[in-house]
Formats: structure tokens, sequence, C-alpha cells
């Protein structure tokens, strides 16, 4: 376990401590839920964009798709210096710039300056990949599992949530509001942070190149991580193309729906959220490869689902219960997969958890850019159908390439 060296806070590296205060793990889940919501915040502003700056959906498609890029980046070239330097300065550090993005995104005059200001906020957002190893760090071993399941639930939560928050707040107060009101709460992380985090001893000498090519390695070495970490990648590109097209999509015919109502879609997609803890029992119990190729079943059957209804372009009502199903239904299954992969990961190398974790990560996040991308390229070329069609043929192939030996 990584050795911790703290400034006046002792009491938390001591090895007779029962547990993590709560208020501490608290910090945790919202430090994790506020930062990685801030890619996701843009999602439900997409149709107002297009309409306010007369720019084809195409092009403000890839306001998503470079946040999630820089994530993706930020996760491969950003998160192992987690392993050489104190995470306490590194998660100070982030979340300073990750304020200075979003005022950027806020103070955006135009479509390129917001494209700009999107790729820093996704690779500045990875603090959440420094928080969640900084909690497992600190926990006591005997509740390690209890504190880093609270922290993935507020991390999911604040990936869905976010979506609901931004749509409301478009609607009330414009766009560049909840750009705003993101930093604002970037500021209050920092402030916590700064009072309660203790100072993280560094864990390796290894130079940064040599950091960055133990990656490599890894990969080489396990196939497992290899199968783990596509099969996640290609849910993800379901998730990213239904999310990044959604708001578009409900802002035109037949729908007219603003952005809060696309926002609203996430509350049925929170769902998803809760079962996390359950389907990190069940790996437990029967396997994580059978609760992934489980996962993977339920996004493939939902978005056929929302296909076949697209197809038959029946009521708009009906349309709209579908689509709220379909939400809740698929979101449940990326989630079920994700813990099943992670858990499946994490048993390979204990000692590279942070590493093996980034990885799986980075091809998380590369199927969610290509998902922003086909997505909108779909939606403008061959409309919802396109778009769920897309979805339901890359969770058919996670799932083939999950039953796979």
């Amino acid at each position: 376990m990584t050795v911790i060296q703290t400034t006046n806070q002792s009491e938390l590296a001591t090895a007779d401590v029962k547990a993590l205060p709560a208020a501490l793990t608290t910090f945790f889940a919202a430090g994790a839920g506020f930062s990685v919501a801030t890619i996701y915040y843009s999602q439900p502003l997409l149709g107002m964009l297009t309409e306010q700056w007369q720019a084809p959906a195409q092009q403000i498609g890839w306001i998503p798709s470079l946040t999630q890029l820089g994530y993706a980046l930020g996760i491969l070239f950003l998160a192992p210096l987690g392993d050489r330097y104190d995470r306490r300065r590194i998660i100070l550090t982030k979340s300073s710039l990750l304020m200075l993005a979003l005022l950027g995104a806020a103070a955006a005059g135009g479509l390129i300056s917001l494209l700009v200001a999107s790729l820093c906020i996704g690779l500045m957002a990875t603090m959440a990949q420094d928080i969640v190893p900084a909690a497992a760090t600190l926990a006591p071993e005997a509740s390690r599992g209890k504190v880093v399941g609270s922290v993935m639930t507020g991390l999911l939560l604040g990936i869905l949530l976010s979506r609901v928050l931004s749509g409301l707040i478009a609607d009330w107060l414009g766009w560049r509001s909840m750009f705003v009101l993101a930093a604002l709460t970037l500021l209050g992380i920092w402030l916590a942070a700064w009072r309660m985090l203790p100072r993280f001893q560094a864990t390796s000498t290894l130079p940064y190149h040599q950091l960055l090519a133990s990656l490599f390695h890894l990969w080489r070495q396990y196939a497992a991580l290899r199968q783990a970490s596509l099969v996640q990648g290609l849910l993800s590109l379901s998730f990213s193309a239904f999310w990044s097209t959604l708001a578009v999509m409900l802002h035109g015919a037949p729908f007219h729906l603003g952005s809060a109502a696309a926002g609203l879609f996430g509350l049925a997609g929170a769902a998803g959220a809760l079962m996390a803890p359950v389907a990190g029992k069940q790996a437990d119990r029967i396997g994580p490869v059978r609760v992934a190729m489980c996962g993977a079943a339920l996004v493939v059957f939902f978005f056929l689902m929302m296909a076949g209804m697209a197809l038959a372009a029946t009521s708009v009502t009906l349309q709209l219960v579908v689509l709220a199903v379909g939400t809740v239904g698929f979101d449940m299954g990326v989630q079920i997969s994700l813990i099943a992969n992670q858990t499946l990961v994490y048993s390979l190398e204990p000692a590279a958890r942070s590493r093996l974790n980034a990885l799986l990560l980075v091809m998380m996040f590369v199927g969610m850019t290509l998902g922003s991308v086909l997505g909108n390229l779909m939606l403008a070329h061959f409309g919802w159908v396109g778009v769920t069609g897309l979805a339901t043929l890359s969770a058919m192939m996670a799932l083939v390439l999950r039953m796979q030996k």
C-alpha cells in the first residue's frame, strides 16, 4: 500500500485507523463527481448552440468529442504522474486549471474558442482519476472496497446527473451560466482538498518516459486487459453516440424540446449508477466475465428496442416513453459492464492497478470520442435511426468479444 506522508494529519496514516472519516469520504465522492461532470455539461447545450451560432450540427458535435478526447489523452499522459508525484499537489493543480478552462468556455465568443476550452476541460477533468486511487490509499484495508464503491457511485452520478443540471441551468440562465457555476463548484473542491488532503509520498522514482513505457508493457502482457478494455470501449461508443446526439434530436422535429428536456433524461440514466455496488457483489459471486456479458446484453436489447421504435415512427409520446425506458436499461448495462471489467482488470496485477485502470479508461474514452463523431455523422445523414443502429451494432460487437475465451 502506498506510504502516506502527512503534515499535522498523522491520524489518517496510522495503522490502527478504524475507518476513513465520513467527511473525507464525502469529499472524495463529491470531488470525483463534480470533476468528471464537467465533461458532460456541454451535451444538453448542443441544440441551443446550434441555433444560437447557426452552425451545422456536425460542427457543434465536435464540442463533446474534443472534451472526451482530452479526457482520454489526460488519462494516458497525466494519470501515471500519480505514482511519481504527490497526489495532493496534482489534485490542487488540476482543479485550478479546470476552473480556468471552464471560465474560458463561459467566455467563448465562437465555436473555435469553445472547442479549445472543451479540450482543456477534458484534460484537467482527469483529476477524478487521481481522486479514486487517493481514496483507496487512505482507506484502511478492511473498508477499502466500501470507500472505493462510495467514490465510484459519486463519479457515476456526476456523469449522469450532470446532464440534468446542465439542461435546467441553460434553460433558466443561459448556457454560459452553466460553465460559471461549474467553475464555482471546482473552487469549492479546491478549498476542501487544500484543507483536508494529506500529502502522498511518491511510490515510484521512474522517469516520466519509463512510467509511460510501462503502460505498453502491461497492455502486451495481459490479454484479459486488452479484451476488457476493447469491450468497454465498444459499449462506450454506443453510450456516447446516444448522449452526444440526444439534445440535437430532441430539439428538432417532431419533438421541439429544449435543453432541460434533454437533461432530464439523465435522471433516467442515473439508475445505472445505483447498480454499481450490486454489480460488484455479483462479480465476486459468479465472476466478472459473466456479469460483463449480462451488462453488454442489456445494452444490445435496449438499443434494439429504441432502433425499432425509431423505424416504426409512432406517436411522439410513445417514442419519448421508449426513450426513457431505453435510457434506464442501456445505462444500467454499461455501468454493470464497467464495474465487472474493472474488477477483472484490478485482479491482474495489484501493484499496477492505477496504470491498469488508466488503460481501461483510455479505451473507454476513445470509444466515447468515436461515438460522438460517428453519432453526429449518423444523425446528420440517417437521422435517429442511424444513431440507434450504430449503437446497437457496437454493443453487439462488445457482447460477441466478451463471450470469447
